[in-house]
């Protein structure tokens, strides 16, 4: 990844939590060459594109998932359980819902430390097919 991409995904980051959502390419620049950026930055498993659009700016998911994390004043939506600890991990205390299960997150601690994370892909296959995943 050069400087530029990686500007760029900096960039992209740090519009998506300052939005709220994912950006729209016009957000960022010239749209042409933020989709190329773009580009890049999915063939290199840095964010994922569902056409032109972000889909996932991990821990960020773009869409709606069972996942929800109520972080920074804000509802986000994470891809898995482990991004939405990775959300906390980011924005500060937050509370994840999935289910009927909630956890509150605070300096990275769940309240419940008897909690068990539990993977049905093995991470050498998660960019086989990383929306599944």
């Amino acid at each position: 990844m050069d400087q530029n991409d990686l500007d760029l995904r900096n960039l992209t980051y740090r519009r998506f939590v300052e939005l709220g959502r994912a950006p729209a390419p016009d957000e960022l620049g010239p749209s042409v060459e933020v989709l190329a950026g773009w580009r890049r930055l999915h063939d290199s498993h840095a964010l994922v594109l569902d056409g032109d659009e972000i889909r996932m700016a991990n821990p960020f998911s773009a869409v709606p998932t069972p996942y929800s994390v109520q972080a920074a004043g804000r509802l986000w939506y994470a891809n898995c359980a482990w991004d939405a600890f990775g959300i906390c991990a980011l924005l500060g205390p937050g509370r994840i819902e999935y289910r009927d299960i909630v956890i509150e997150v605070d300096h990275g601690v769940p309240d419940d430390h008897g909690l068990l994370f539990h993977c049905e892909v093995p991470a050498v296959h998660w960019w086989d097919d990383i929306v599944y995943t």
